[in-house]
């Protein structure tokens, strides 16, 4: 499994997408496009990112572009990892 299927399948579990985010690619639309995506599940999306990842998100690292897309979350949790 590649970095971006990690952050989806994350994604899936914890906003209970019931496996919709196979349909998703990069460019998909995340904050204000996935309803279920509220500000709750973003710090639940957050935790989840740093258990699944071994990785500590600091408030300072994130702000609404880090979820925008599929594609930028999932560049940004590369880029946690390369630090």
């Amino acid at each position: 499994m590649n970095l971006s299927q990690a952050v989806l399948q994350v994604l899936d579990t914890v906003l209970g997408l019931a496996g919709r985010t196979a349909t998703f690619g990069r460019e998909t639309l995340l904050l204000g496009a996935v309803p279920e995506l509220d500000s709750m599940a973003v710090v639940s999306l957050i935790t989840a990112l740093e258990n699944r990842f071994d990785m500590v998100i600091d408030d300072d690292d994130i702000d609404a572009s880090t979820f925008t897309t599929v594609g930028s979350l999932s560049d940004f949790v590369r880029a946690k990892l390369a630090v």
